[in-house]
Protein backbone atom coordinates (compact mmCIF):
# COMPACT_ATOMS: atom_id res chain seq x y z
CA UNK A 1 0.00 0.00 0.00
CA UNK A 2 1.45 3.54 -1.16
CA UNK A 3 1.87 6.22 1.70
CA UNK A 4 1.09 9.62 1.18
CA UNK A 5 1.03 12.43 2.83
CA UNK A 6 -2.05 15.16 2.42
CA UNK A 7 -0.66 18.85 3.45
CA UNK A 8 -2.95 21.65 3.15
CA UNK A 9 -4.71 24.28 5.95
CA UNK A 10 -8.46 23.82 4.30
CA UNK A 11 -10.29 21.41 6.16
CA UNK A 12 -13.02 20.17 3.05
CA UNK A 13 -9.84 19.85 0.79
CA UNK A 14 -8.11 17.26 3.25
CA UNK A 15 -11.40 15.65 3.87
CA UNK A 16 -11.94 15.05 0.21
CA UNK A 17 -8.44 14.00 -0.82
CA UNK A 18 -8.45 11.85 2.41
CA UNK A 19 -11.78 9.96 1.05
CA UNK A 20 -10.19 9.82 -2.36
CA UNK A 21 -7.15 8.32 -1.82
CA UNK A 22 -7.95 5.69 1.15
CA UNK A 23 -10.71 5.01 -1.75
CA UNK A 24 -7.77 3.94 -4.39
CA UNK A 25 -5.72 2.28 -1.10
CA UNK A 26 -3.46 4.70 -0.43
CA UNK A 27 -2.61 4.88 3.17
CA UNK A 28 -3.08 8.35 3.84
CA UNK A 29 -1.86 10.62 6.53
CA UNK A 30 -2.70 14.52 7.29
CA UNK A 31 -1.16 17.40 8.00
CA UNK A 32 -2.42 20.74 8.22
CA UNK A 33 1.10 22.67 7.55
CA UNK A 34 5.20 21.82 6.92
CA UNK A 35 5.90 21.36 10.67
CA UNK A 36 3.23 18.02 11.09
CA UNK A 37 4.63 17.28 7.59
CA UNK A 38 8.46 16.89 8.92
CA UNK A 39 6.94 15.00 12.19
CA UNK A 40 5.41 12.36 9.92
CA UNK A 41 8.92 11.91 8.04
CA UNK A 42 10.73 11.41 11.36
CA UNK A 43 9.30 8.26 11.73
CA UNK A 44 8.21 7.37 7.72
CA UNK A 45 9.13 7.33 4.40
CA UNK A 46 6.12 8.21 2.19
CA UNK A 47 5.79 7.52 -1.54
CA UNK A 48 4.33 10.77 -2.11
CA UNK A 49 3.65 13.95 -0.50
CA UNK A 50 0.84 16.21 -1.47
CA UNK A 51 2.31 19.90 -0.51
CA UNK A 52 -0.01 23.61 -0.05
CA UNK A 53 2.40 26.08 -0.50
CA UNK A 54 0.11 28.88 1.45
CA UNK A 55 0.11 27.52 4.81
CA UNK A 56 0.54 28.27 8.58
CA UNK A 57 3.69 27.89 10.46
CA UNK A 58 6.20 26.21 7.98
CA UNK A 59 4.61 26.90 3.93
CA UNK A 60 5.19 24.38 1.38
CA UNK A 61 8.43 25.50 -0.41
CA UNK A 62 10.44 25.38 2.89
CA UNK A 63 9.37 22.10 3.79
CA UNK A 64 10.41 21.27 0.37
CA UNK A 65 13.77 23.03 0.85
CA UNK A 66 13.95 20.70 4.07
CA UNK A 67 12.49 17.42 2.18
CA UNK A 68 15.01 17.90 -0.28
CA UNK A 69 17.97 17.71 1.97
CA UNK A 70 17.18 14.55 3.73
CA UNK A 71 18.94 11.73 1.49
CA UNK A 72 15.86 9.07 2.59
CA UNK A 73 13.94 10.88 0.93
CA UNK A 74 15.09 11.11 -2.37
CA UNK A 75 12.41 8.54 -4.29
CA UNK A 76 9.68 10.43 -2.60
CA UNK A 77 7.40 12.25 -5.29
CA UNK A 78 6.72 15.20 -3.94
CA UNK A 79 3.48 17.55 -5.74
CA UNK A 80 2.42 20.53 -4.61
CA UNK A 81 -1.18 21.57 -4.70
CA UNK A 82 -1.75 25.26 -4.56
CA UNK A 83 -4.00 27.97 -5.29
CA UNK A 84 -0.74 29.82 -6.33
CA UNK A 85 -1.81 29.54 -10.38
CA UNK A 86 0.77 32.48 -12.02
CA UNK A 87 3.88 30.85 -13.73
CA UNK A 88 6.51 32.42 -12.09
CA UNK A 89 5.02 30.09 -8.55
CA UNK A 90 4.72 27.04 -10.86
CA UNK A 91 7.78 27.75 -11.99
CA UNK A 92 9.75 28.71 -8.84
CA UNK A 93 8.01 25.45 -7.36
CA UNK A 94 9.40 22.84 -10.40
CA UNK A 95 12.75 24.54 -9.84
CA UNK A 96 13.35 23.52 -6.41
CA UNK A 97 12.40 20.01 -7.06
CA UNK A 98 9.08 19.35 -7.00
CA UNK A 99 7.98 16.58 -8.87
CA UNK A 100 4.81 18.23 -10.11
CA UNK A 101 2.50 21.43 -9.67
CA UNK A 102 -1.27 20.97 -9.95
CA UNK A 103 -3.09 24.15 -9.48
CA UNK A 104 -6.47 24.30 -7.22
CA UNK A 105 -9.03 23.66 -8.31
CA UNK A 106 -8.34 20.49 -9.58
CA UNK A 107 -9.85 16.94 -11.04
CA UNK A 108 -9.18 14.50 -8.08
CA UNK A 109 -9.39 11.89 -10.21
CA UNK A 110 -7.02 13.16 -13.15
CA UNK A 111 -4.43 14.14 -9.53
CA UNK A 112 -4.79 10.51 -8.67
CA UNK A 113 -4.11 9.51 -12.02
CA UNK A 114 -1.40 11.31 -12.56
CA UNK A 115 0.58 10.32 -9.02
CA UNK A 116 -0.42 6.84 -10.62
CA UNK A 117 1.61 7.37 -13.63
CA UNK A 118 4.68 8.68 -11.52
CA UNK A 119 5.11 4.90 -10.42
CA UNK A 120 4.27 3.12 -13.55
Amino acid sequence: MKKIIIADDEHKILMSLEYSFKKNGYDVFIARDGTEVLDFLKTMVPDVILLDIMMPNLDGYSTLEIIKQEEKLKDTKVIFLSAKNNPKDIEKGLEMGADAYVTKPYSIKKLIQQIEEMFE
